[in-house]
């Protein structure tokens, strides 16, 4: 947990304290409610696991599916309005900001087809994931990569791409360091 809590530290420079962190950010709760929700799941207990699920999203605004499989380190920053369907992937150490959404791209129609099959996508190590993005389907977002806020992401990305627009393009490469909210000190020069 300590851990847990210094890497949002380390990622957030509005984060003043982890006793902080544990009574005001909403994604710091989100992940407490996933991980008993994820157990419940495990143990095929699916009811008890959507219930705590949706209670964890009424408490915080982000919904999580307990089947959803998250790396160590998640920083949901905000994260009023984030959906994580149920066959999501998410690496360590990736940052989600508001509004984004890892979500399926079949209709609700021929539901029965759909079941256990990889619907959602999967976040590599160290992804950034802008405020507003959209990744949708059984894509894979590979490590170091930046998604801008309001992309909307349908295709598999390369590792250390920086993916910005409606569909998103690659506009060019990270060093996979980090930096919040993807500002580098190059980028504010143009301002």
């Amino acid at each position: 947990m300590n851990d847990f809590l210094q890497s949002i530290i380390d990622r957030d420079p509005a984060a003043k304290s982890k006793i902080s962190l544990i009574f005001t950010y909403p994604g710091v709760k989100a992940i407490f409610f996933h991980k008993i929700a994820s157990f419940f799941a495990i143990a095929k207990f699916d009811l008890i696991a959507r219930i705590i699920s949706q209670f964890s999203r009424f408490l915080t605004g982000i919904e999580i599916h307990p089947k959803a499989k998250i790396g160590k380190n998640l920083f949901i920053d905000h994260g009023m309005g984030v959906v994580v369907g149920e066959t999501s992937e998410i690496g360590n150490n990736v940052t989600i900001y508001h509004n984004v959404t890892l979500g399926g791209i079949a209709p609700s129609i021929n539901s029965n087809d759909q079941r256990n099959t990889k619907r959602h996508p999967s976040l590599g190590d160290n992804v950034i994931v802008g405020s507003g993005a959209q990744i949708l389907g059984p894509i894979t977002i590979k490590k170091n990569s930046l998604i801008g806020a309001n992309a909307v992401v349908t295709k598999d990305v390369p590792e250390n791409a920086v993916m910005i627009g409606i569909p998103a393009k690659n506009i060019g490469t990270t060093s996979g360091e980090f930096k919040p909210y993807a500002v580098t000190d190059d980028s504010k020069k143009d301002f």
